[in-house]
C-alpha cells in the first residue's frame, strides 16, 4: 500500500541521496551576445536620450506659453496644435519608459525580489526588461537578473503572471516553484565555505555557541537555479529533510519586502531565515549584530527581523523541530507539503459502496478490490496476467478504447473495400503474451472512471466560461479511493462553481463522485489534457499536469526503471479519454510505441532535432498567444478558438541531455507552462541543470520526490508488456500486409442436420436458450450473462475477465469460483461425460462445440455460402444466404436488462454484426438480381437494413434494385427518404453520384415529392 512520506518514516525503500544541486554551467559569451548587448545599448541610448533630444531640438516646448482662454479653446485645430498634442503624449510615454528602465536596472543590480510594476506600463516595462537584460547579460550582474529572461514575451497584466512571479505570489501553491534552478556558483560556494571554515576555527562570531540564534539571507539565483529551504537545510543542518524546522521558525513572519513565508517552497531572494541553533557553514549564517560580510542595510534587516520572532516562540518551535534526532518533526505539517494528499471524505459502508457504479479502478485493483494484493510493478499477478496493467485503471481504459477503435476502423475499411482482399475480415485472436495483455486490460480498465473524469473537467470549464472566469492553473489531480476528484491549484482561485466545492484549503477544489455522475456532455475543449497518472499514495491516484509544470520535470534512476515510467506516461497520454488533440514527442525511446496513436505520437532521433523543433514551436506559440490576446493557453481554451488552438505538446526525453543541451532546454521550458508545453527528461545521476521538479524511480517501483512530498507506488509499463500491447495494435492494423487467413470465422459449426447442438442460444435479437432448463431464483440473469460472454469468445475467457465483467465493482475469488461451478453444473455434460464448460491449458474457460449460438451459425452459413460449397453452386449459395438472413431477428441481445452487459462496450461485436448482416444482404441481393428478381433483392436488402440501417452499401444497392423495377416514382420516393434520413449532413458523395446516374433529375424530383 502506498504511504505518504514523512520525516521520520522508515522502510526499506531507499530515498534519494541528499545532495547540493549543481548550478547551471556558465555559458560562454558569444559574438551574438555582445551584438545583442550593443544593440540594446544603442536602443536604450536612442530611447532615453535621443527621443527627448529630438523633441526638444525639433519641436520645442509643446505647451502654451500662457494660460488658456475661451478664445483659445474655440480656435480651429491647426497642424501645430495636433503636433504639440502628440508631442505631449510622447513626452509622457518617454517618462514612463524611463521609469521602467530605472526600476528594472535597480532590480537587476540588487538581486532582491522581482522588479516593482510601473502602473499602466505593461508593454513598456516588458521592453525595458528585455533591453536591460540583453545589456546586462554580458556583465557580472546578469545572473541575478536571469529569472526575468524566462518571461520574455509574457504579458504582465494578465491573469496568468510570469512563472517566477507566480512562484513567489502563490500563498497556497502546491508543487511550488521551488528549486526552479540551482543554488549558487561553485566558486562562490567554495569561497564562502572556506571563509566559514576559517570563521569556525577562530571560535568567534555566529558559531560561538549552539544556543546562539543564527540567520540566513536567501541568495539571488545563479544561472536559472533558485535557492530552496531543502538546500539551505542540507548545507547548514546536514539533512535536507530538516527544512521543516526552518519553515516553522519563520512561518508568517514579515520579511524585509513586507511579504510573509506561507509555503515552504515559496521563498524570495533577500528574505531572512532564522536558523536552528546547530546550523553551521558559510553563506551568511550570521548573528543579527555581527554580520561583517554584508552591508549595514542588511545588518539592519537581520536585526529588525530577529525582533519579529520572539525567543520564546522561536525556541519552542525549534525544540519541537529538534525532536527525533534532527530528521525533522514527527509528522508532516500540511502547509509544508508541496503536493498534499487531499483529505478523504468518510468512506461509505460496504453496502453503500457496493451500490456505487464504477467504484473499481480508483486504487488500481478493479474487479478484485480488497482481495488481491498488488504484486511489485512489472510482475505477473494471479493467473499469469501482468500486474502493471491490472494496477493502471486509467491507462488500461485508454488502451482498451483505442484498441477497439482501431479494430472497428479495420472492419469498416475492410467492408468498404479500402483494403483489397480483406473483405469480411475477423480481428485476429491474440495469443501468448498479447492474450494476457488483452485480458489484463479488460480486468484493469476503469472506463467509467475515465468518463467521469472527462465529464467533470469539461463541466468545470463550461461553468467557468459561463461565469466569464478563467481556468485556474492545475498542477495535479487526485482520484481518491471513494471516487471523489480533487484538483490542486497553483494558487487560490476563489470559490469554485457548483457542484464543485472547496477542499481542505483554498488550493483544493473537490467534486464528489455522486455530483460527477450528474454531469452531462458539454461542447467544450478539454481544459487539462496534460494530466497523466504517476502512481498511487494511500489509495489515491495522482495525475500530474505535465503542461503546467514551471520548467522541466527530471526523472532519475536506473535506465530500465525509467523506461517503464516513460512508456506508461507516453501510452496514457496517447490514448486517454480526457483530452482532444495532442502532440507527444518521444526522444531516446518509444519508436515502437507509435502504433498506439500515430496521430499523437511522434519519434525524433536525437536531442539536436528536438531542440530545433521546440525552439521553432516556442516562438510560434508565443506569437500566436500574443496575436490572439491571450496570456496563456488556459484562457485560449475557453474562448471562441477553443477547438482549434492550444493543443498541448508534451516532450518525453529519455536520453540524458548534455550540459549545454540541458541549459537550452531549461531556457525553453522556463516559459513552457504558459504555452502548453511540458518536458519530462530522464537523467542517470539526478543532477539535471534547470530542473524545476525532481523525481526518482527506485528498483522497488517507488516514485520519490522529496521536495514535492511524494512517495508513490509508481505506475509502470515494463518492456515485455509494452511489446505485448503494441502487438495487439499492430495485429489490428487494417493496412498490415500479411498472409493470415482473415475471412474464416474463429468458430465454425456443422450446419447439417447431423450437427444439431445440445445447447442453442439465440443472441441476434431477444436472448433465448434452447436445450437447458431455466435456472431458478435470482441467479438466472447472472448465469445467462456469463454464458453470453463465453459464447461471444469461443477462444476462451480468463476467469478474472469473467468476474470483472459480471461484477465491475469487485468480487472475491470464492464468489467467482462458485459462479463458475454453478454455470458448469447448469450446462451439464456431453453424452461422453465431457463437461460442456471446460478449461484450456492457459486456465481460460471454454465452451464445448456442443454449445452453439445463432451468431456462430450465421457466420458459418455466410462462410459456407461464399467460400465453401456455395462458391461453386448457385442453388446452394442462395439457400444458405436465405437461411442466414432468416436468423437475423434484431440487434445483438435485444431487450437485455438495464444495468447488465456493460462489458459489451469493450467489444466490437456491435460493429461486426451489422457488417456481417449487410454482407449477407448484399450477397443475397446480387444472387437475385442475377436472375432479374428485383423484388426479391429489395426484400433481402430491407431485411438487412433492419439490423444495419446506417450501411451506405445497402442503400446504394437498394437504389439499384429499385431502379431495376422500372418504377421511377418508387425510385423518387426512395431518394426522398434517403435525403430526409441524411439530415443536415447531406447524402454521402457515392450515393449522390449514384443518384445522378440512376435519376438525373433527382434534386428537383425530391423537392417536388417533399
Amino acid at each position: 500500500m502506498a504511504r505518504r512520506t514523512t520525516s521520520n518514516s522508515t522502510g526499506s525503500s531507499p530515498g534519494p541521496r541528499n545532495r547540493t544541486p549543481q548550478p547551471l554551467p556558465r555559458r560562454r559569451r558569444t559574438v551574438g551576445d555582445f551584438l545583442k548587448a550593443f544593440l540594446a545599448f544603442v536602443a536604450l541610448l536612442v530611447l532615453l536620450i535621443g527621443v527627448p533630444g529630438a523633441l526638444a531640438s525639433q519641436i520645442g516646448w509643446p505647451l502654451p506659453s500662457g494660460s488658456p482662454s475661451l478664445d483659445w479653446l474655440q480656435k480651429e485645430i491647426s497642424v501645430d496644435t495636433f503636433i504639440n498634442t502628440l508631442t505631449v503624449v510622447v513626452w509622457f510615454a518617454w517618462a514612463q519608459f524611463t521609469a521602467c528602465v530605472l526600476v528594472e536596472v535597480k532590480a537587476a543590480l540588487s538581486g532582491v525580489g522581482l522588479p516593482n510594476r510601473v502602473p499602466g506600463a505593461g508593454p513598456s516595462q516588458l521592453l525595458a526588461r528585455q533591453l536591460v537584460a540583453a545589456l546586462l547579460l554580458v556583465g557580472a550582474t546578469a545572473a541575478s537578473f536571469t529569472p526575468g529572461l524566462s518571461q520574455l514575451g509574457q504579458q504582465l497584466d494578465g491573469n496568468q503572471r510570469p512563472a517566477a512571479a507566480a512562484a513567489q505570489q502563490t500563498p497556497g501553491g502546491l508543487l511550488g516553484q521551488q528549486q526552479e534552478q540551482a543554488a549558487s556558483t561553485a566558486a562562490a560556494l567554495a569561497e564562502q565555505a572556506a571563509s566559514a571554515a576559517a570563521h569556525a576555527e577562530s571560535g568567534t562570531g555566529a558559531h560561538a555557541s549552539d544556543d546562539d540564534t543564527k540567520f540566513y539571507r536567501i541568495q539571488p539565483p545563479e544561472g536559472r537555479h533558485h535557492d530552496s529551504l531543502w538546500e539551505v537545510a542540507e548545507r547548514h543542518l546536514g539533512d535536507g529533510r530538516r527544512y521543516k524546522e526552518i519553515y516553522q521558525l519563520n512561518k508568517d513572519r514579515t520579511q524585509p519586502d513586507g511579504s510573509k513565508l506561507s509555503e515552504a517552497s515559496l521563498i524570495r531572494p533577500g528574505w531572512i531565515m532564522e536558523m536552528p541553533g546547530d546550523a553551521r557553514g558559510g553563506e551568511l549564517v550570521e548573528m543579527p549584530d555581527e554580520a561583517p560580510k554584508v552591508s549595514e542595510e542588511v545588518q539592519q534587516q537581520i536585526s529588525d527581523y530577529a525582533r519579529t520572532g520572539g525567543a520564546e516562540g522561536a525556541g519552542g518551535q525549534q525544540g519541537s523541530g529538534q525532536q527525533g534526532g534532527g530528521s525533522g518533526s514527527g509528522s508532516l505539517d500540511r502547509d509544508t507539503a508541496h503536493i498534499s494528499l487531499p483529505e478523504q471524505r468518510p468512506a461509505p459502508d460496504k453496502g453503500h459502496q457496493q451500490g456505487q457504479p464504477g467504484q473499481q479502478g480508483q486504487d488500481g485493483q478493479q474487479g478484485q478490490q480488497g482481495q488481491e494484493h498488488a504484486a511489485p510493478a512489472g510482475e505477473d499477478g494471479g493467473f499469469g496476467l501482468p500486474q502493471a496493467l491490472l494496477g493502471a485503471p486509467l491507462l488500461a481504459a485508454g488502451l482498451l478504447g483505442a484498441l477497439g477503435r482501431r479494430r472497428r476502423q479495420a472492419l469498416w475499411q475492410s467492408a468498404l473495400g479500402a483494403v483489397g482482399g480483406r473483405r469480411g475480415m475477423e480481428p485476429p485472436t491474440p495469443t501468448g503474451a498479447a492474450a494476457d495483455a488483452q485480458d489484463a486490460l479488460l480486468v484493469g480498465a476503469d472506463p467509467e472512471g475515465v468518463r467521469l473524469l472527462d465529464l467533470s473537467l469539461r463541466g468545470l470549464a463550461a461553468s467557468l466560461a459561463g461565469e466569464s472566469r478563467p481556468l485556474p492553473t492545475v498542477y495535479a489531480a487526485w482520484m481518491s479511493g471513494n471516487g471523489d476528484l480533487h484538483l490542486q491549484l497553483a494558487q487560490p482561485a476563489g470559490k469554485p462553481p457548483a457542484p464543485w466545492q472547496l477542499g481542505q484549503d483554498q488550493t483544493f477544489w473537490m467534486l464528489a463522485r455522486a455530483d460527477a455522475e450528474r454531469y452531462e456532455d458539454v461542447d467544450t475543449a478539454a481544459p487539462y489534457p496534460g494530466l497523466v497518472s504517476l502512481g498511487t499514495m494511500d489509495d489515491s491516484r495522482l495525475l500530474l499536469n505535465l503542461e503546467a509544470v514551471p520548467g522541466i520535470v527530471s526523472l532519475s534512476g536506473r535506465e530500465q526503471d525509467r523506461a517503464g515510467v516513460f512508456a506508461s506516461v507516453a501510452a496514457e497520454l496517447a490514448t486517454n479519454g480526457w483530452s482532444d488533440r495532442m502532440t507527444i514527442t518521444l526522444v531516446g525511446f518509444g519508436e515502437d510505441l507509435t502504433p498506439l496513436a500515430p496521430n499523437r505520437l511522434r519519434h525524433l532521433d536525437d536531442i539536436e532535432a528536438l531542440v530545433e523543433t521546440m525552439e521553432a514551436e516556442t516562438r510560434q506559440r508565443r506569437g500566436a498567444l500574443g496575436a490572439a490576446g491571450h496570456d496563456s493557453v488556459l484562457t485560449g481554451r475557453t474562448g471562441p478558438a477553443q477547438h482549434t488552438r492550444w493543443a498541448p505538446h508534451l516532450v518525453l526525453l529519455a536520453a540524458e541531455p548534455s550540459a549545454e543541451d540541458a541549459v537550452t532546454l531549461a531556457e525553453l521550458a522556463a516559459d513552457a507552462s504558459r504555452l502548453g508545453i511540458g518536458y519530462l527528461v530522464g537523467t542517470q545521476s539526478g543532477d539535471l541543470p534547470g530542473a524545476a521538479w525532481e523525481m526518482e524511480i527506485t528498483s522497488e517501483g517507488k516514485l520519490l520526490a522529496p521536495l514535492l512530498g511524494l512517495e508513490l507506488d509508481a505506475q509502470l509499463l515494463p518492456v515485455s508488456q509494452q511489446r505485448a500491447v503494441v502487438e495487439l495494435f499492430t495485429d489490428a492494423d487494417p493496412e498490415r500486409d500479411d498472409d493470415r487467413p482473415t475471412t474464416t470465422p474463429p468458430f465454425l459449426v456443422d450446419i447439417s442436420e447431423q450437427g444439431r447442438p445440445a445447447v442453442y442460444a439465440r443472441l441476434v435479437g431477444p436472448y433465448e436458450i434452447i436445450g437447458l432448463e431455466t435456472p431458478d431464483g435470482e441467479r438466472s440473469p447472472l448465469l445467462h450473462e456469463a454464458l453470453a460472454l463465453l459464447l461471444l469468445h469461443r477462444e476462451g475467457v480468463h476467469p478474472r475477465v469473467l468476474s470483472s465483467a459480471l461484477w465491475p465493482r469487485g468480487v472475491t475469488d470464492d464468489v467467482r469460483d462458485a459462479l463458475v461451478e454453478r454455470l458448469r453444473a447448469w450446462l451439464g455434460n456431453d453424452p461422453d461425460g465431457t463437461p460442456r464448460l471446460g478449461t484450456d491449458s492457459t486456465g481460460r474457460l471454454k465452451l464445448a462445440k456442443s454449445v452453439v449460438s445463432d451468431l456462430d451459425v450465421l457466420r458459418s452459413l455466410y462462410h459456407e455460402a461464399t467460400q465453401g460449397r456455395g462458391a461453386n453452386s448457385r442453388a446452394v449459395r442462395g439457400r444458405l444466404l436465405t437461411d442466414a438472413l432468416v436468423l437475423v431477428r434484431g440487434p445483438l441481445l435485444a431487450e437485455r436488462s438495464a444495468g447488465r452487459y456493460g462489458w459489451l462496450t469493450h467489444e466490437i461485436i456491435d460493429a461486426q454484426l451489422p457488417l456481417l448482416v449487410a454482407d449477407i444482404g448484399l450477397a443475397l441481393s446480387a444472387f437475385h438480381l442475377e436472375k432479374d428478381r428485383a423484388e426479391k433483392a429489395i426484400e433481402a436488402l430491407n431485411a438487412a437494413l433492419g439490423s444495419a440501417p446506417g450501411d451506405e452499401r445497402l442503400w446504394n444497392e437498394l437504389l439499384r434494385a429499385t431502379h431495376a423495377t422500372g418504377d421511377s416514382e418508387r425510385l423518387k420516393r426512395l431518394a426522398s427518404d434517403l435525403v430526409a434520413r441524411s439530415g443536415a449532413r447531406g447524402l454521402p458523395p457515392r450515393t449522390e453520384a449514384l443518384l445522378d446516374e440512376l435519376l438525373p433529375a433527382w434534386r428537383s424530383g425530391v423537392a417536388a415529392v417533399g
